[in-house]
């Protein structure tokens, strides 16, 4: 089993929907018994509570249910668990890449290089800005899900 863990500021914007996303799209494919999907987020201001509804609403209008979704915060465990911690932005990057210890530093990677191959690449928060902000997000989380997903595929399954 893969497990591939979603990493973003607080849990309720771009890592549930990615988690989401992926989710769905690792099911469409029929892989839901060799892949496994999380999302945490960095701070713990929203512990327990759901996406976003803005989040929510978005990504319901596309087919991605992520409604069942909670938020949680990274734990030192997820390092141990997870075989992807995938950051949303640099600045979450730079994060999990200090506190991740060092033989799991290859672990954590951005979540849109696959797409891409920049690993600068990252994923706007919509948090504060207009409800537009969550389509251009999910815009980015679908092509990098994706992505991922073909990465999985070729080359780790």
């Amino acid at each position: 089993m893969i497990r591939i863990l979603f990493v973003c500021t607080g849990n309720i914007c771009r890592s549930p929907t990615a988690e989401g996303v992926f989710r769905h799209l690792v099911a469409e494919a029929g892989l839901a018994d060799k892949i496994a999907t999380d999302s945490v987020g960095l701070e713990g201001w929203h512990v327990g509570s759901p996406p976003d509804s803005r989040s929510t609403r978005a990504a319901a209008q596309r087919g991605f249910d992520i409604a069942d979704l909670r938020a949680r915060l990274l734990i030192r465990d997820d390092f141990d668990r997870f075989d992807l911690l995938l950051a949303m932005d640099n600045g979450h990057f730079r994060d999990m890449a200090g506190r991740a210890p060092r033989q799991h530093a290859g672990k954590v990677r951005m979540f849109m290089e696959a797409a891409h191959g920049d690993a600068a690449l990252s994923v706007p928060d919509p948090y504060y800005g207009a409800s537009d902000g969550f389509e251009q997000a999910l815009d980015m989380i679908d092509e990098g899900a994706r992505a991922w997903l073909k990465e999985l595929e070729e080359n780790w399954l």
